[in-house]
């Protein structure tokens, strides 16, 4: 598994999640903090990267191309330091490691996990 973590998440963590063995870089660490979110895609796709961000917007992105990568975990928890950004992001690794594989957008909040199989196509 290999991540890309956006802005607004700790940059600290990515030190923490080598060390537990994940393939991290930080969007701060390749010259992209201050990127469009589409540049952002567009680099994780082309690393095999999954983007772990705040932002709701990769969602509508992914939504808009019919996009079938990268997939993307949304962080819906905020203010979580480096350590507990890194608990969580293993955890939702470990559970939905098959569904990251095969491309989806993942959303997690405090109580639950929400996932949704790439392309995301409109609510009919």
């Amino acid at each position: 598994m290999k991540l890309l973590l956006n802005q607004g998440l700790p940059r600290s963590a990515t030190a923490l999640l080598r060390d537990a063995g994940i393939d991290t870089i930080h969007v701060g660490e390749i010259g992209l903090s201050e990127a469009e979110d589409a540049e952002i895609i567009r680099s994780a796709r082309s690393e095999e990267r999954v983007v772990a961000t705040l932002d709701a917007d990769f969602h509508t992105l992914l939504a808009l191309e019919e996009a079938t990568s990268p997939s993307i975990i949304r962080i819906r928890i905020e203010r979580l330091r480096a350590q507990a950004l890194t608990d969580l992001l293993l955890a939702v690794i470990a559970q939905c490691e098959e569904d990251l594989e095969q491309g989806s957008a993942i959303t997690v909040e405090l109580n639950r996990i929400r996932i949704r199989r790439l392309p995301l196509l409109p609510d009919l």
